[in-house]
């Protein structure tokens, strides 16, 4: 780890953690800045991080800001991002960009990847990864090909329901990354538990995931392990409300030309207005849930290193 990078910036919280092996979360922040209404993306961030902190883990969000990718962000820079119109949303291959023209913004799935993995944090928790997209399997999300050549754990309810699920599994299986279900048979559907897809491999406790990793690792594979921890039970919708309501979303996007990086952000606010809100309210649930799984797997690991 390079903690002197110019580009980098290592909240003082998170490099203790960092030196002292404590267990530490990397934290997206797409998710505040373009994936959820203000004020609930800055409560969601704060809830996140306290979750993390309750379960004796460092939370470690990572943006970019004025140029600069801070892994970990105090109160002031999450407000900064929940709250500024027009900052930018970053993937891997903008973050060069970003950080050449000072440019400040959220980082998506695979640009928080990327940038856990340069500071040294192997776990990261998120809502669902990107895909490939509905009537375009031209269009594959960075993440897919991030997550084949990054060594993390990433715990998420799947891919986004907005996806082409199935062929999104596919790509997982062809790039080699291997799906653990955390308490599940199915790969989730993110707002629902059940696609019928199969998972590689079931595992009841976090333990068990702590020791796929080691191995994992000790076989030198480049890729994550991908956790898919479902819904909670409560907030997680049938699968068919949720297909009407994507397939209805997906129908306006491509009468409105609406493509590339607004496409998600779009798809993500319809499903929600179309299902009264409950989308979101699952959203954020699953978000919290997958954090609470997260933090139990960094813990041991670190329990498990020594």
């Amino acid at each position: 780890m390079e903690m002197d990078n110019r580009f980098f910036k290592i909240k003082q919280e998170v490099k203790e953690a960092l030196e002292g092996h404590s267990p530490i979360l990397a934290l997206e922040s797409a998710v505040i800045t373009h994936g959820l209404p203000r004020p609930l993306n800055l409560e969601l961030a704060l809830d996140l991080e306290s979750i993390a902190r309750s379960n004796q883990v460092t939370p470690a969000t990572i943006g970019v800001i004025d140029g600069v990718i801070h892994v970990g962000l105090d109160q002031e820079e999450l407000r900064y991002l929940a709250s500024t119109d027009g900052l930018g949303k970053f993937s891997r291959r903008d973050l060069s960009i970003a950080c050449t023209v000072h440019k400040s913004g959220g980082t998506t799935v695979a640009a928080t990847l990327f940038s856990a993995n340069f500071a040294g944090i192997k776990v990261f928790s998120t809502g669902g990864i990107g895909g490939v997209h509905r009537n375009a399997p031209f269009d594959m999300s960075a993440d897919l090909p991030e997550l084949a050549r990054t060594p993390m754990i990433v715990v998420c309810s799947g891919a986004k329901a907005i996806l082409d699920l199935p062929a999104t599994r596919e790509v997982l299986e062809t790039m080699g990354i291997p799906v653990i279900g955390y308490q599940t048979d199915e790969f989730p559907a993110f707002y629902s538990a059940s696609s019928g897809l199969p998972v590689d491999r079931r595992v009841e406790s976090a333990e068990e995931i702590a020791c796929l990793f080691f191995t994992h690792s000790d076989l030198r594979l480049d890729s994550a392990l991908l956790v898919v921890n479902p819904p909670p039970m409560p907030t997680a919708l049938p699968g068919h409300i949720i297909d009407s309501a994507v397939n209805q979303a997906v129908k306006e996007s491509e009468e409105l030309k609406i493509v590339g990086a607004s496409l998600t952000p779009f798809l993500l606010r319809r499903v929600s207005e179309i299902t009264g809100g409950e989308s979101l309210a699952a959203n954020m649930e699953l978000l919290r849930e997958n954090v609470r799984v997260a933090c139990q797997i960094a813990k041991n690991l670190v329990t498990e290193n020594k």
